[in-house]
């Protein structure tokens, strides 16, 4: 069979559309609709159903694309193994790293993993979360370090270690006299969020909502970079609570002011994740134990 079948069938699927599939292909809309003809003819049964223009998948073709697309991706790992074989594919490593991980901790541990090992060829991927999980299960990278939560049973996972989340004020806040606050003095104040895909926000918002507040605070602001969030609250316009990986260094020099909510300690874990293969690549394997060493 040509391997060009499954991979328009697969693109099909996941644009919806002749015409996208067509575009993204570099080919004719009769020349997908010719390999889709193809691939039934080879299956002897139709993959899509066809009503008013559009396009869903059949029984049948429900069945065919997770063995469509593993057999995609396979073929695509072989050729990028044996093409780049005799250029170093065993030590080449992509990592790809959630936000605050990726800024904040990845760098360090990247520097101290490149000292021990100065023959692997690293790239880094920094994205959110949902966006580096796709990155993932695409094979665009070989491995992943993440805040958020991971949902798909697709990948493997494995907590890296335990990551504080703290509340945050300016320097001038009342607050600046206490040592701790009660949970429901949050609701006095504006609170300034990640965008919603942030891992961060998401489990701040699930704490929250345990708590019963969640529907109560005043959401201020969204903001898109933990940055953005620091100089927001610096410059008065709000709390936040975010990692304190990200404030540390602006808590002890003062531009910051970290506040203790009495009886919560307030924590999520960072995720090691990687996706299962028959083949796994020495340098995947050479960070996974690094990892666990720190």
């Amino acid at each position: 069979m040509n391997i060009q079948l499954l991979k328009t069938f697969c693109l099909v699927v996941e644009t919806g559309s002749i015409n996208q599939t067509a575009k993204q292909l570099y080919l004719t809309q009769p020349a997908v609709t010719k390999h889709i003809h193809q691939l039934e003819v080879e299956y002897g049964t139709l993959l899509f159903n066809r009503n008013d223009g559009r396009l869903t998948l059949s029984d049948s073709g429900q069945i065919l694309y997770p063995f469509a697309k593993s057999i995609v991706q396979d073929f695509n790992q072989s050729k990028e193994a044996v093409a780049t074989s005799i250029k170093g594919y065993e030590h080449a490593l992509k990592i790809g790293a959630s936000l605050t991980i990726g800024e904040y901790l990845l760098p360090r541990l990247l520097g101290s993993f490149k000292h021990q090992n100065p023959d692997y060829h690293l790239s880094l991927f920094v994205e959110n979360t949902p966006k580096i999980l796709e990155l993932l299960l695409d094979d665009i990278i070989d491995f992943a370090l993440v805040e958020g939560l991971v949902e798909t049973t697709k990948l493997s996972v494995e907590k890296m270690k335990e990551d504080e989340l703290v509340l945050i004020h300016p320097p001038n806040h009342p607050w600046s006299d206490k040592n701790e606050i009660e949970m429901n003095e949050i609701l006095q104040e504006r609170m300034i969020w990640r965008e919603p895909s942030s891992g961060t926000r998401t489990i701040t918002e699930n704490f929250l909502k345990q708590w019963g507040i969640l529907d109560k605070i005043d959401s201020y602001m969204e903001l898109g970079s933990t940055q953005a969030i620091k100089s927001a609250v610096e410059a008065g316009l709000g709390i936040s609570i975010v990692s304190k990986l990200t404030v540390s260094r602006e808590i002890e020099q003062g531009f910051l002011k970290e506040i203790k909510i009495k009886d919560v300690v307030l924590s999520r874990n960072l995720w090691m994740v990687w996706k299962p293969k028959k083949f796994t690549k020495k340098s995947v394997t050479a960070f996974t134990e690094f990892i666990r060493t720190q």
